[in-house]
């Protein structure tokens, strides 16, 4: 009788410890895609911010229906990420200007050791983002 009760306490601290690792590991997985819709949602709020400094006149400080500025007289400086959303809890944030596109890039906190990337392409009339993965 001894020996049946050790072979159930063994098979059930076998059991835990699976479910253990296995709770783990789905935390990781569920962080790791908060971590995506959060950098995502991010890009995104800039990517609405950047195609309202588009459609602003130059003379009321926006771009003058471009994104680098040239769209009006005085010229105004391109747009760009504002220095207090360049990082945020999510990734820092960088962004490539052209007079009809930004792209925008959402590097997730090296912390994280996360090695994908976050990619907005913004237009005058439409966002779309994409997620690279090594």
């Amino acid at each position: 009788m001894g020996q049946q009760q050790l072979l159930l306490i063994v098979l059930g601290v076998i059991i835990v410890g699976i479910a253990v690792v296995v709770g783990i590991n789905l935390f990781n997985a569920n962080a790791e895609e908060s971590a995506k819709d959060g950098i995502v949602s991010d890009c995104t709020n800039l990517g609405a911010m950047a195609q309202q400094y588009y459609k602003k006149p130059t003379s009321m400080g926006g771009g003058g229906n471009t994104f680098d500025g040239t769209g009006g007289t005085p010229a105004s400086p391109p747009w760009d990420v504002p220095i207090n959303l360049a990082t945020t809890a999510n990734g820092t944030y960088t962004a490539g200007v052209t007079a009809q596109q930004v792209v925008i890039t959402g590097v997730p906190i090296a912390s994280n050791g996360y090695l994908w990337t976050v990619i907005t392409t913004v237009t005058p009339t439409s966002i779309g983002t994409i997620v690279n993965t090594p």
